[in-house]
């Protein structure tokens, strides 16, 4: 069990704490293509909705995207992003102006528009290379910046040959991500950083960042994590190795007890979600990024107990 060290952020005028407790960063896509909720929230009323519902669920910051970054996927333009985004930016702030929303984008436009329109955090899935110029918005707007780690582009980033060292993938990446940040005015004191579970990684590769994910705190920066309904996780649940067989026979489900599930059918999503939120607290994140906040706030709770426990 790792030490998860504290750091303070300001969001809005307000200063936050990250490490006395994990903080809950609940999803809600606009897009009709996420791999996870595509086309559900589309209606900006039941987005918002949906983020309220979050919030009560025990979401304390909720995170807003209006393009799909799913293997396979293809960027929109900033106008239909914009027209995703904001009335679901705007209503959320609206009902809870002191609640915190992030904007999920690579795009320095569409992160201005968010933040005139309520949002007060940036999460670039891009670490900067795809737009630099948000980290200028960040800086002007003096609002915490989300630098993640990105092979390639979502459209490719799964074809592509895996980084022979991902740990050496992920120091360059992300240390060339927090340089262009600073270079362009951004304070240290904003910085977040998410290893990019899914993003570019093999199976493997993903899990060897979990269990080693204390590695990260060399940065000095907290760590944001997302596991949440991605497929690493639920081919592992499902009983597959994590290595990928190359028949791709599926393995018999190991799970006939699973609640709610009969014999030989796939167990709920949230458990294998729950069981990788776990591993990511207990190995140092300070915040983690969720789909069924509901589902996974025991599971939080439980590790933010074991990490106080071993103080």
């Amino acid at each position: 069990m790792n030490h998860r060290p504290i750091f303070e952020i300001k969001i809005h005028s307000r200063r936050v704490r990250l490490g006395e407790r994990t903080l809950i960063m609940g999803v809600v896509n606009v897009t009709p293509d996420s791999f996870s909720d595509g086309g559900r929230f589309l209606d900006a009323e039941r987005a918002v909705e949906h983020g309220l519902e979050l919030v009560k669920q025990g979401a304390d910051w909720i995170d807003v995207g209006g393009e799909s970054t799913r293997p396979g996927s293809k960027p929109v333009l900033a106008e239909e992003e914009l027209r995703r985004v904001l009335p679901v930016i705007r209503g959320l702030h609206r009902k809870l102006p002191s609640l915190p929303v992030s904007i999920d984008t690579t795009k320095a436009d569409v992160a201005t528009a968010a933040i005139q329109a309520g949002a007060s955090i940036i999460n670039d899935v891009s670490g900067l290379r795809f737009d630099a110029r948000l980290a200028d918005v960040a800086r002007r707007h003096r609002t915490p910046l989300i630098l993640m780690h990105l092979r390639g582009r979502p459209e490719t980033m799964q074809h592509k040959p895996f980084a022979r060292s991902v740990w050496r993938s992920l120091r360059d990446g992300l240390a060339g991500s927090i340089r262009r940040a600073l270079a362009h005015g951004v304070l240290r004191s904003q910085l977040l950083i998410d290893p990019g579970l899914g993003f570019g990684k093999s199976r493997r590769q993903n899990f060897e960042i979990i269990a080693h994910l204390s590695r990260l705190q060399k940065f000095g920066l907290p760590i944001l994590v997302g596991t949440s309904r991605k497929s690493f996780v639920q081919a592992v649940v499902a009983g597959e190795g994590l290595d990928p067989s190359p028949s791709r026979k599926k393995p018999r489900s190991p799970w006939p007890l699973a609640t709610g599930a009969r014999a030989g059918q796939a167990p709920p999503l949230h458990l294998g979600d729950a069981a990788a939120v776990t591993a990511s607290i207990l190995a140092g994140a300070h915040i983690v990024r969720v789909h069924d906040v509901e589902a996974v706030l025991p599971a939080v709770r439980i590790a933010d107990a074991l990490l106080a426990a071993s103080k």
